[in-house]
């Protein structure tokens, strides 16, 4: 179902991902005095320093970026994005007015997992269904576009000078380091929400019985199988080279059918961060798997 061009899925999605970045931000960063990378890390800022709304403050500094986003990154993801912007502000409102105590002053350590689980869960699910929450991360998404950094990476190295002038403004060095700690944290998580829907692995495959390999696998795992035609470097015979993605968790069943078939087989397997097609994001008649 589409509202305005914009899928209602993605809509619902951005604003649960909304929420759960929100909370972890005022319950743990905000509640425990830690910072923050980006322009929320931004907004943190002005508020220990003047006492703020970050709630309003987060949708002042993302005009001139949503203004960026509309100009590059297309409609679609404007809207999205708007969505998000919007969504944070109001949630981040509602947690400041009905907050709920966590005592973890005494515990940073656990305060900066928690803020770096529930920022970068948050923050995954709103990249995965197209929208974004403003600031660096559009500026993030613009670099992943276009010189293939991965969304994590990109915000790691923003926040970590976003941190570095909280530390030699206002947050002290111990708490200043547990913020580096939550903002790791959330970006491996950011890079596992985005890419372990589609986790898989890539199979490269050398063996005399490819052609019953590649039979096994299209009949009983309903994966398409490759044939690529290889030649050896130090025989210089020629020789069928498979190749063929699936699930991570279909591993195990591969192996088990090229060691049946032939256990001299050579396998490789890599990992694929992003894999779209039939089987995965499509079905068998190439619709979108929902």
């Amino acid at each position: 179902m589409k509202i305005f061009g914009l899928r209602l899925k993605n809509i619902i999605w951005i604003l649960i991902g909304s929420a759960i970045f929100s909370f972890g931000l005022v319950h743990f960063n905000i509640q425990n005095e830690l910072g923050e990378g980006g322009f929320t890390g931004i907004t943190l800022l002005l508020l220990y320093l003047f006492e703020w709304d970050p709630a309003i403050m987060n949708i002042v500094l993302n005009i001139p970026v949503l203004i960026i986003g509309w100009k590059i990154l297309g409609r679609t993801t404007f809207f999205y994005s708007l969505i998000g912007i919007l969504a944070v502000s109001v949630f981040i409102s509602v947690s400041q007015n009905y907050m709920i105590e966590f005592n973890l002053a005494d515990d940073l350590t656990l305060a900066a997992l928690f803020a770096g689980v529930f920022i970068g869960v948050g923050l995954g699910i709103i990249f995965r269904y197209g929208g974004t929450t403003g600031g660096v991360d559009i500026i993030a998404r613009l670099i992943n576009k276009y010189l293939g950094w991965s969304m994590g990476r990109a915000m790691f190295l923003f926040d970590a000078l976003v941190i570095f002038v909280s530390i030699i403004t206002y947050l002290e060095y111990t708490r200043g380091m547990y913020t580096l700690v939550a903002v790791f944290v959330g970006a491996r998580v950011i890079d596992f929400i985005q890419e372990g829907a589609y986790a898989a692995r890539g199979t490269t495959i050398i063996s005399e019985k490819s052609e019953e390999i590649s039979r096994r696998v299209m009949e009983e795992m309903d994966r398409g199988v490759t044939v690529l035609e290889g030649r050896g470097s130090f025989s210089g015979s020629k020789r069928d080279v498979l190749y063929c993605v699936i699930g991570k968790n279909e591993i195990v069943r591969l192996k088990s059918i090229i060691d049946h078939i032939d256990p001299h087989a050579f396998v490789a397997v890599s990992h694929v961060h992003d894999v779209m097609g039939e089987g995965f994001t499509l079905d068998e008649n190439k619709n979108p798997i929902d």
